[in-house]
């Protein structure tokens, strides 16, 4: 492990941070609403940091596989400390811990926010917001190893421990293409979706940040009330169908977007797409049934929208399912936990894990009616590795537990079962919004700094698959920690 490595390519990721940074300022300087010099201040700090360090550390050769973890979770950590000064130089947050929760939530694309009044805030803030959950639904480091082709070096053990998903694929021999074809398409999907939302009426301002945050399966809105503000069902419809596609495999995009579509024979979308549909027109019928809505119309988008909002963990509200029925309510609830498609900017399990659970639990069941079969796990007719489900199963137990001791954490600090458990799941598993005190029509600004500071580290956590992250603590990764060389 060398910590001159390490810190090298860490500098170099918040270059990139602080030019973000000057973009968000540029938007503030055209409003004029006064948060100009304090994001522009953040941006020069960053950056001139950043670059002195990086100069100071420059090296020469690849990275190791132990360098790669670590790389990958001390540059999160930074990107979303240094990502907290605009909110501070601009004195929308006054509270450093605050300030952090806000940004590592941005950059995990989690979507739970500290702040009270939203469309109170200056629109550079706001863009700046909308911005860290863009670049971090595909990953910052995923973008740097796309326009720094030195670090295609070691660059494979970045992506896979920023990539979500329990199998990163490629889509070129040299990862510094895979890298550019993947942000080729975002940023595609991205201003198709703008035009979309310009054609329903909505502002451009409105339309780049909602483009922004549903690209990345963010949640942030403009809004103080979501899309619930946004009396259109063309434009709830246009954000369901983009939700939709965030949670879907971009590698699946790309194959479409060159004239191979390969949807309907992958059998992890299969799963995800007909899960979905099968859970909105569920919740749609029951809600009909029930008297709680309005229309069919209505009932079907409203079903919908969480449905997705919640599976691909974007988060967006469109009206509050705590009012919905009990069995409803668990419904969504069951579906914190699925999340997106591996390779998808979505957060949670991954539909592929649970795919492979149920099967491997199918396995199980039959092995105890023919205890002399030998029975073989298989995504359709290829077989999976025992290292693979021992892999799943440990990473979802692990998963599990994570949940568990956040809400135990959140209850000793004074919050209710209900709200604990919520936010402990929607902040592993980059939701946003849970249930209780913490549920669609509420925010997390009222928590204490020591709760903030623990959903801070459970937004890391769930963003990196926790094991990168665990690693990190792991006594065999800073054997010769001392080394700087």
């Amino acid at each position: 492990m060398s910590l001159q490595r390490v810190l090298n390519v860490v500098c170099l990721l918040q270059v990139f941070v602080g030019l973000s940074m000057l973009s968000a300022a540029g938007v503030a300087f055209f409003f004029g609403d006064g948060d100009f010099w304090g994001i522009l201040g953040s941006g020069a700090i960053t950056l001139l940091v950043a670059s002195v360090l990086y100069r100071i550390t420059a090296f020469e050769g690849g990275i190791t596989s132990r360098e790669g973890f670590a790389i990958v979770t001390l540059a999160w950590t930074a990107t979303a400390s240094f990502g907290a000064l605009p909110y501070l130089l601009t004195e929308t947050l006054q509270s450093p811990i605050a300030a952090v929760f806000e940004s590592m939530s941005g950059f995990t694309t989690t979507g739970a926010t500290v702040f009270l009044d939203i469309e109170a805030l200056p629109h550079g803030v706001l863009f700046w917001r909308s911005l860290t959950q863009w670049l971090g639904g595909m990953g910052i480091i995923v973008l740097v190893i796309a326009v720094m082709p030195f670090l295609g070096v070691g660059g494979m053990q970045l992506f896979r421990a920023e990539v979500p998903g329990p199998t990163p694929q490629r889509l070129k021999p040299r990862i510094t293409q895979t890298a550019k074809l993947l942000w080729f398409v975002y940023v595609g999907l991205t201003a198709i979706q703008v035009v979309l939302y310009l054609l329903g009426g909505m502002s451009l301002f409105d339309s780049l940040n909602h483009s922004f945050t549903t690209l990345a399966t963010g949640g942030f809105s403009t809004k103080n009330t979501s899309f619930a503000a946004f009396d259109s069902p063309y434009i709830q419809w246009v954000t369901i169908l983009f939700m939709y596609l965030a949670g879907v495999s971009f590698f699946l995009h790309f194959r479409a977007a060159v004239g191979k579509p390969m949807y309907r024979s992958d059998h992890e979308w299969r799963f995800f797409t007909y899960l979905l549909l099968s859970a909105g027109l569920l919740i749609a019928v029951l809600n009909l049934s029930s008297g709680a809505s309005v229309g069919i119309e209505p009932a079907m988008r409203d079903a919908f929208f969480h449905v997705t909002a919640i599976a691909t963990t974007t988060g967006f509200v469109s009206t509050d399912y705590e009012l919905w029925a009990p069995g409803l309510q668990m419904i969504l609830f069951a579906l914190f936990f699925l999340g997106g498609m591996a390779g998808s900017t979505g957060g949670g399990i991954k539909a592929m894990r649970v795919l492979l659970l149920l099967k491997q639990v199918t396995n199980e069941l039959r092995k105890h009616l023919h205890p002399r079969a030998v029975l073989v796990t298989r995504i359709g007719k290829n077989p999976v590795k025992q290292e693979v489900l021992a892999n799943v199963t440990g990473f979802v137990i692990v998963y599990l537990i994570f949940c568990l001791v956040g809400a135990i954490l959140l209850a000793f600090m004074g919050m209710d079962l209900l709200s604990a458990l919520g936010a402990s799941i929607a902040t592993l598993g980059n939701v946003g919004p849970g249930f209780g005190d913490v549920g669609p029509t509420e925010n997390y600004g009222w928590l204490s700094s020591p709760a903030l500071a623990v959903l801070s580290f459970f937004m890391l956590v769930g963003r990196l698959e926790i094991f990168t992250v665990l690693l990190l603590f792991h006594p065999e990764m800073w054997k010769n920690r001392h080394s700087f060389h």
